[in-house]
């Protein structure tokens, strides 16, 4: 592989070409940019929500009445945001879940962007099946959280 290598692969010495730019072009990556965004607005939106009288309500829970398995997550967010974890956990529990894998998000992309770690590759089928399964029992874990709390179950 040559120093000009526009895949930006890295070096037979485990550098990375001078070429190599950072994409975020993985579904990880683009979640984890996703995660730093709500992360952000978690920070903006209560002063925001205050001084506009505008809050955001769940569609799902405004048309039927039912919680979705993310209810609670702006609370959630937001009560981290400020400090205040009993709150966060109250209303939803796994925001740790999901802002401990943006902060892994974030220091994988920084590396990527610094070169030190080399860019993604696909994910074989396997563990792309284990990864979708662990999504889905953390949104079934999570409605059933909801649904307790809200007096469904």
């Amino acid at each position: 592989m040559s120093a000009g290598d526009p895949g930006g692969r890295l070096q037979p010495g485990g550098t990375a070409s001078p070429t190599m730019a950072w994409r975020p072009r993985t579904v990880p990556e683009q979640l984890g940019l996703a995660g730093l965004g709500a992360a952000a607005a978690s920070f903006v939106y209560p002063t925001l929500s205050q001084q506009t009288g505008i809050g955001l309500a769940c569609p799902l829970r405004a048309l039927t009445g039912v919680p979705c398995p993310m209810c609670g997550m702006t609370t959630a967010a937001t009560g981290l945001a400020g400090g205040d974890l009993h709150a966060a956990l109250a209303a939803n529990p796994f925001v740790l879940v999901l802002a401990g894998l943006t902060l892994c998000m974030a220091a994988l992309m920084a590396a990527r962007a610094a070169g030190l770690v080399a860019p993604a590759a696909q994910w074989p089928a396997s563990r792309r099946r284990q990864a979708y399964w662990a999504v889905a029992v953390l949104l079934a874990s999570s409605w059933a959280f909801q649904l307790h709390r809200f007096g469904w179950v």
